[in-house]
């Protein structure tokens, strides 16, 4: 899996006006420092969750997944080349429950290119958000 360079564009594709943000100052902050910088909204955790399928961290994964719906382990199909996330909405319910609609875009050897597009429900607890389950369109 890649590796990343605290200056490279963060995967996420995040931007501040016109420029894309550096890993370092977006989603690094949550990968690198899980335990005391949690992702502040539902939408910087789908962002930085989806960095984290780029980097092949599965840690930070495991570790975000709501412990009611996490799986024993995460096994990455090698080869899959992750081309870009859209966030298409992000709406907090109320103080504890959050959805993120998304598009995700990648592409396995030998096959075209595919979307995920899915509408993903988080919960917070203890301040901390965290990936539930979604549905796919």
């Amino acid at each position: 899996m890649p590796n990343m360079l605290p200056s490279q564009p963060c995967p996420c594709g995040r931007q501040a006006g016109k420029r894309a943000l550096v890993y370092a100052q977006c989603c690094g902050r949550y990968l690198d420092h899980f335990d005391t910088a949690p992702a502040p909204d539902a939408e910087f955790l789908m962002r930085s969750r989806y960095t984290a399928f780029v980097l092949g961290r599965a840690d930070y994964l495991l570790a975000t997944w709501h412990a009611g719906h996490r799986p024993p382990s995460i096994e990455f199909d090698s080869g899959v080349k992750w081309l870009g996330l859209e966030v298409r909405s992000h709406r907090r319910i109320d103080d504890t429950n959050a959805e993120v609609q998304f598009v995700a875009r990648q592409k396995n050897p030998g096959s075209p290119a595919v979307r995920l597009h899915e509408r993903s429900r988080f919960v917070r607890e203890e301040g901390r958000w965290y990936y539930v389950d979604g549905d796919l369109y």
